[in-house]
């Protein structure tokens, strides 16, 4: 069993994005990525089968998907999609997310 403090990892980038591994093996990989207000974590997708999750545990901001398609994001939401389907995220304010992608990538 492994315990995370996410408190410890609240840090952010002057540029944009702060990006922190929290675990990865075989099975699932977690990832933090603290981005200051305005930044943008580019709509992209991977060529690949699995699922992903991101959580958002601080701030606001959007879940991002293909086609400018765009859904409100703040603390306690989370999204679901297929590895394939695109996703990004832009942060109206300081906001933290929680991603995992299963399998690693």
């Amino acid at each position: 069993m492994k315990k995370l403090d996410l408190d410890t990892t609240r840090e952010f980038n002057p540029l944009g994005m702060k990006t922190i591994l929290l675990h990865d093996s075989e099975h699932f990989k977690i990832i933090n990525f603290n981005l200051q207000a305005g930044a943008l974590f580019p709509v992209h997708s991977h060529d690949l089968d699995g699922q992903l999750s991101i959580l958002v545990i601080e701030g606001e901001g959007e879940f991002l998907a293909d086609n400018d398609e765009s859904m409100p994001a703040k603390t306690g939401d989370m999204l679901i999609s297929d590895i394939r389907e695109p996703h990004g995220v832009r942060a109206t304010t300081d906001m933290r997310i929680v991603v995992t992608i299963a399998p690693p990538i």
